[in-house]
């Protein structure tokens, strides 16, 4: 079968490109269910003090950019660990990223079907967000990578929406009440778990450092999307406590959708299905990345890396991702249990793969300099 090209690196991306990206990976599922784990008012510090943290990690993340292996791309990790262990890395990672594609599309398909089509059976909803990311990837890294510019601007205006629970009579100062805690509750570290795994997918953007234009203040915009990302969380959780209270906060699974359901204007109605849509729009930029990073991983697995992409390469990692999802949401279903089994899981893997990532190749890059001295 005809070679396609996927992975040409015709076009240098600016640092614009990354903070979009960085942003946008940020902005993903859990951002929508974020407020029904966090419920205290005073997890308004938590999010403040796990961004600080994310920051910190984002420094060693630039470190990897500024680097001259992140130039070389799949010999610069070579360079570093050496073919074998880009191999298992790469084997290993397959599992994070199948793991990750599985939530983000389960999660928005449920949200689909809850609000938008509760009638349709949510296989269909799966296969056609699984076909629009296969198409926006089947247009190459280059082209996906430009789809965070239309996946940003389509969504970040919606925290706009929002204003209104902000203000009187809707809004009630005690509401946020208590902002320092009297007594830390037990589970309290799981919701700064939380915060901390939503805010990966910024670990994933290691593999595009070729396709960005070299010697950029990396860190700028890395910082500029960290800073966008804890404001939305905070804008989100404050309208969240505003509207239901920490009492009924806990009760709502998509607080998100529930307040843009409120959402009344005399020009339009259901904005929550207008919300939906939009937000989509992030789950295919993911969804299509994720995409080229399987394929790319199964590659270098496989030591075909050399070898040209294959349309029956790309076809089978879609169906192989395909036959996942629908496993994953017939064993869902079959037993009984909610996403939240899938979620725990993609929690702790979000957050293990976003600390150890960064600090891992700023450990290898520290060691191989000392190596060459």
């Amino acid at each position: 079968m005809k070679p396609i090209s996927l992975y040409d690196r015709t076009y240098a991306f600016n640092g614009v490109y990354i903070m979009l990206m960085t942003n946008r990976l940020q902005m993903l599922y859990f951002f929508i269910i974020l407020p029904m784990y966090l419920i205290h008012p005073y997890m308004f510090w938590g999010i403040i003090g796990v961004g600080i943290l994310s920051q910190l990690n984002l420094i060693l993340l630039s470190k990897w950019f500024q680097s001259e292996y992140s130039k070389k791309g799949y010999q610069g990790f070579i360079e570093l660990i050496g073919k074998r262990m880009v191999r298992f890395f790469s084997f290993l990672g397959l599992f994070f990223i199948l793991l990750k594609l599985i939530v983000i599309v389960l999660g928005y398909a449920e949200i689909v079907e809850q609000f938008i089509f509760p009638s349709m059976n949510s296989k269909w909803l799966i296969l056609l967000i699984l076909l629009v990311c296969f198409y926006v990837a089947s247009q190459g890294m280059e082209k996906t990578i430009g789809f965070a510019v239309i996946a940003f601007f389509c969504t970040a205006w919606l925290i706009l929406l929002f204003y209104i629970f902000f203000l009187p009579p809707n809004a009630s100062v005690y509401d946020l009440y208590p902002l320092i805690p009297f007594d830390w509750p037990d589970g309290s570290w799981k919701s700064l778990l939380l915060i901390w795994s939503s805010l990966s997918g910024p670990e994933y953007l290691i593999c595009l450092a070729t396709w960005l234009k070299p010697n950029q203040n990396f860190l700028k915009y890395l910082s500029f999307a960290n800073a966008m990302t804890i404001l939305e969380y905070l804008l989100i959780f404050i309208a969240s406590l505003l509207f239901f209270g920490a009492d009924y906060l806990r009760f709502s699974k998509f607080p998100i959708v529930h307040l843009a359901r409120y959402l009344q204007f005399p020009f339009i109605e259901r904005i929550d299905i207008i919300l939906i849509s939009v937000l989509l729009f992030n789950a295919i930029f993911a969804g299509a990345l994720f995409l080229l990073y399987f394929y790319g991983g199964l590659k270098i697995a496989a030591s075909k890396l050399n070898k040209q992409s294959s349309k029956v390469g790309f076809y089978a990692c879609f169906i192989i991702i395909f036959i996942c999802l629908y496993l994953s949401d017939e064993w869902l279903s079959q037993f009984g249990m909610e996403q939240s089994v899938l979620l725990n899981i993609q929690i702790w893997s979000g957050a293990l793969t976003y600390l150890l990532v960064p600090s891992f190749l700023f450990s290898v890059m520290k060691r191989k300099g000392r190596e060459k001295t």
